[in-house]
């Protein structure tokens, strides 16, 4: 490996690890409950698209026809059977009315926070965000680009807790 590529492991904190799905190696970063595999990510994903539809008070076959597949296959999805495009997500994510980032952070909450905590705090900001009228995103997009400078530069006007 080049010291580019190990130093690129070692600042995002990535480990070497064997998925059954991959016959070579493949580099993660541990989750709240170790590192899931493949197949666990696509189950946890299943599993956030029926709780979604069910909210939705939808049925498979009505889903699926607004998705345009047949019920067996959009049921392959939520069984994790299948692998899912990107495109079928935000499809999906249009369809049932929420977040992209929703249906991952229940995938993976890892990737929003070092702690559960901080990874819900994260994730409870976003929703709260997206929720917010144009004007006022603008404002508090404003607002968090001066926060971060201010922290750039070392004066952190928000002292941690």
């Amino acid at each position: 490996m080049s010291k580019n590529l190990d130093s690129h492991i070692e600042e995002l904190g990535l480990l070497q690890t064997v998925d059954p799905e991959n016959e070579k190696p493949v580099y993660r970063r541990e989750g709240f409950d170790g590192i899931s595999t493949f197949e666990e990510l696509d189950a946890k994903l299943g599993e956030q698209l029926r709780k979604c539809r069910q909210a939705k008070d939808l049925s498979r076959a009505d889903l699926a026809t607004l998705v345009g597949l047949s019920e067996q296959v959009y049921g392959r999805y939520e069984r994790s059977s299948s692998k899912m495009q990107v495109s079928r997500l935000i499809h999906l994510s249009e369809i049932l009315g929420v977040s992209p980032l929703g249906l991952l952070f229940a995938t993976a909450p890892n990737l929003w926070g070092k702690t559960p905590e901080e990874a819900d705090t994260r994730f409870r900001m976003m929703k709260l965000l997206e929720e917010l009228p144009p004007e006022t995103m603008s404002s508090i997009v404003k607002l968090l680009e001066t926060v971060s400078v201010l922290q750039a530069a070392g004066d952190d006007p928000i002292p941690s807790t």
